[in-house]
């Protein structure tokens, strides 16, 4: 993933936060079985060499994990946080398992993605709305 409202979207779906890193996880509903994968490192964790060796550690555990247990036809979105820089690259990798097992059983609480056209047409509605008010029938 390197769109930005990528991004956004999935932040809108199921979280797992952990010790080590915050995994998101929302369906596409596009019907490709296709997994993706982002990841985000805050400069807050550190310089840009710590960043990358955090990215690089998430890029090992998704390749490892993923095919396995992550879920078809959604964004998973990896949170870097700052004990995750010093943990155990096992323990990292046993709490993302954990993670995504437990989403796996929620997964059908996934919210749906919203089309983009229904979210502008929304907009337009309310804002035509507060520029008329409301449509109330007989006034």
């Amino acid at each position: 993933m390197t769109r930005r409202a990528d991004f956004l979207a999935a932040n809108r779906g199921l979280r797992a936060p952990m010790p080590g890193f915050v995994l998101l996880v929302r369906d596409r509903n596009d019907g490709d079985p296709a997994l993706r994968l982002g990841i985000t490192v805050t400069k807050k964790i550190g310089g840009a060499v710590v960043r990358n060796r955090m990215k690089r550690r998430f890029r090992a555990l998704a390749r490892a994990a993923l095919p396995s247990l992550g879920i078809a036809g959604a964004d998973h979105v990896l949170i870097g946080r700052a004990g995750g820089v010093e943990r155990d690259y096992a323990r990292l990798a046993t709490e993302l398992e954990t993670a995504l097992k437990r989403l796996a059983a929620r997964k059908d609480k996934v919210a749906p993605a919203r089309p983009i056209s229904s979210e502008s047409a929304r907009i337009e509605a309310a804002t035509a709305e507060s520029a008329t008010g409301p449509a109330v029938p007989g006034t």
